[in-house]
């Protein structure tokens, strides 16, 4: 059993600057894929970006490449997401979420999905 806590949310102008984080309880955090998503008012919820156990493979939206990071400090079981450049359309509610998969990898695709964070509100004012 893995619970998820965002935290890091809140209200910035266009332009600026985030760091969302997102504290695992449990033990299998090391050997736990990690992602973040996101849902927009009126919209599905997608994927943002993935990272696997180790931290050295990482995947992005096409959306947010180039600006958002995602990062992992496995001995303080906390996963991030740096957030720089951000626009209106980034905001949304944010979720961290872990996958238990066997390899280490990672994974974009929500069902893969084990464990959910209760989510993070991001708002960009123009």
């Amino acid at each position: 059993q893995v619970q998820l806590v965002e935290s890091g949310g809140g209200l910035v102008q266009a332009g600026g600057s985030l760091r969302l984080s997102c504290a695992a309880s449990g033990r299998t955090f090391s050997r736990s894929s990690m992602g973040w998503f996101r849902q927009a008012p009126g919209k599905e919820r997608e994927f943002v970006a993935a990272i696997n156990w180790s931290g050295d493979n990482t995947h992005y939206a096409d959306s947010v490449k180039g600006r958002f990071t995602i990062s992992r400090d496995n001995a303080k079981n906390t996963l991030y997401l740096q957030m720089n450049s951000l626009k209106p359309e980034d905001t949304a509610v944010y979720y961290c979420a872990a996958a238990m998969l066997r390899w280490n990898t990672l994974t974009t695709r929500e069902g893969e999905y084990d464990y959910w964070g209760q989510g993070t509100q991001v708002t960009v004012s123009s």
